[in-house]
């Protein structure tokens, strides 16, 4: 897709079109654009599975018609039998199995919070609806999906629970175009729209979790799961040219997004796509990665308030002047891994959500629960195993995470909804939308569908080249290596970069929405 599509009444966009028109329907069924993420959320569990799901977690934005911003942490911490007596013996935590499996899945909180905070008046049953259905009746595997359950075939397969029946049932991964059918996620789904979301963390869907959890070797308990909610920090924020920028606060990323933008915006760069654009944008996200892996982590370990981070004038000056405008910084630092989904959504009302969901790596752990169909996540897996700390693992800390949903309100009326999956390449594909759109004046979905790079490690990649799609001139890459950026060359579409999108609500009620190219994505609208 070339071109925005744009609509008045209500408008969606995710990486996966049956999701988005889940939404759109519940937007056309007098739903809040609130509402209709719920039921795109829902229905990405049963269409993309292998890149989010209930069992992970799930963090919001959302833009109310009277012009309030209000975030929404939908995080799970680590379990209280989550020590480091656990892991005796071990250097890191497994990325996959039951010890990977050490953290609440909070992205029902999300849900749950979001609709107890909205103005909507539909029923629970209405907003899971498609989502059931999709998830029993079955939907046609994607391409990626394909490529990824073939790619982690062997890691999966033994899982103990219901991995290999779900998603392997003939012995093998399920094909590009084949049914995959979900029965126990159907089910479960159904539990949640007859009982209330609350039913996850206590109740009888609560006590099928943690025995099957228990079963498969996970130090989750009945117990954690009580005592989990979503909460409500005040999203991160600071002005740039023409527009006020938002995001959420640790332990997600947000920080650095950010940072890459108003660090991008004080070097004055005032042509997009040339040399300028890309390495400005590129050693802002050094800049903002240094400062992120030095601080940013629980909040209630933080020892320096986010927000004063972006508050502070001379600091960002000093970040600023550290970037070589002709130079690149020797690179490369940790890096952080991730698959998500982010989706968005609009209503005629005014209302704007900016929403992002994740299991971390493809299918999470690798436990599917097999009472209850459920994918859970292996967020924890990212905790490093040591005393004290960035990220040391502790019961109840909640773990880094790459997911971060971005929202702009533009000093003309406009509001923006974008984000994208893709680990460490998700603050730069931000910027990079954003800069497009908003200072360069490339209209939205071209923003999304031109070349695009990304500094470090994604999903699926462990290379921390500066990777960029080929499409990208040939003189912006010489002189690119010139420079000193270690350079790697990728198709001309790959879905490394990430799976982008964005919503647009103009002054006049217009609204405008965009997908990526890169994904198997639809935008719905009204």
């Amino acid at each position: 897709m070339m071109h925005s599509l744009r609509c008045y009444k209500g408008i969606t966009t995710s990486p996966h079109h049956l999701a988005s028109q889940a939404g759109s329907d519940v937007l056309k069924d007098g739903g809040t654009a609130v509402e209709a993420c719920v039921a795109i959320a829902a229905a990405l569990a049963a269409v993309y599975p292998h890149m989010t799901g209930i069992g992970g977690d799930g963090f919001w934005l959302i833009h109310e018609p009277d012009g309030r911003v209000h975030a929404i942490d939908a995080c799970g911490g680590a379990a209280a039998k989550a020590n480091l007596g656990l892991y005796a013996g071990m250097s890191e935590i497994p990325w996959r199995g039951p010890l990977s499996a050490n953290t609440v899945a909070g992205t029902i909180s999300g849900w749950k919070r979001a609709l107890a905070d909205d103005a909507g008046t539909l029923a629970l049953d209405r907003l899971l609806r498609d989502a059931i259905d999709l998830a029993e009746a079955g939907v046609a595997v994607t391409c990626g999906g394909a490529e990824l359950a073939a790619a982690k075939h062997a890691e999966l397969v033994d899982q103990p629970g219901a991995y290999a029946a779900t998603f392997a049932p003939a012995g093998r991964p399920l094909r590009e175009g084949e049914l995959l059918r979900q029965p126990a996620l159907a089910r479960t789904l159904r539990a949640l729209a007859e009982n209330g979301l609350q039913d996850f963390y206590e109740g009888k869907l609560a006590r099928s979790i943690a025995q099957d959890l228990a079963k498969l070797g996970s130090p989750v308990s009945e117990d954690d799961l009580a005592h989990h909610a979503a909460t409500k920090p005040d999203p991160l924020t600071i002005a740039v040219k023409d527009a006020c920028l938002f995001n959420t606060a640790p332990p997600t990323q947000g920080l650095a997004s950010l940072l890459i933008l108003a660090l991008f915006d004080r070097l004055g760069v005032s042509e997009g796509e040339g040399f300028a654009h890309l390495h400005g944008l590129i050693e802002a996200t050094k800049q903002a990665f240094i400062v992120r892996d030095r601080h940013v982590g629980d909040l209630a370990y933080m020892p320096v308030a986010p927000q004063a981070i972006l508050d502070d004038t001379a600091g960002l000056d000093a970040m600023t002047a550290a970037i070589d405008r002709e130079r690149a910084l020797a690179w490369p630092q940790d890096a952080a891994l991730g698959d998500t989904t982010w989706f968005g959504a609009a209503d005629g009302r005014g209302q704007v959500v900016s929403c992002i969901q994740s299991t971390y790596f493809e299918f999470g752990s690798g436990l599917v629960l097999p009472e209850t169909g459920i994918t859970w996540q292996n967020r924890g897996s990212s905790f490093c195993l040591a005393d004290e700390g960035w990220n040391a693992l502790k019961p109840g800390r909640k773990p880094f995470h790459t997911l971060n949903p971005a929202l702009a309100r533009f000093d003309d009326g406009r509001v923006m909804a974008y984000g994208t999956m893709g680990g460490e390449g998700q603050p730069q594909t931000q910027a990079a939308v954003f800069s497009r759109y908003a200072w360069f004046g490339v209209p939205l979905q071209e923003a999304i569908t031109r070349p695009r790079w990304l500094l470090g490690r994604t999903w699926g990649e462990t290379s921390t080249t500066l990777k960029l799609e080929r499409r990208i001139d040939d003189t912006v890459l010489a002189a690119l290596r010139d420079a000193g950026h270690d350079v790697e060359v990728l198709g001309a579409f790959t879905s490394t970069m990430g799976h982008a999108g964005a919503i647009v609500r103009h002054p006049d009620g217009l609204l405008e929405g965009a997908t990526d190219p890169r994904s198997d994505g639809g935008v719905g609208t009204w």
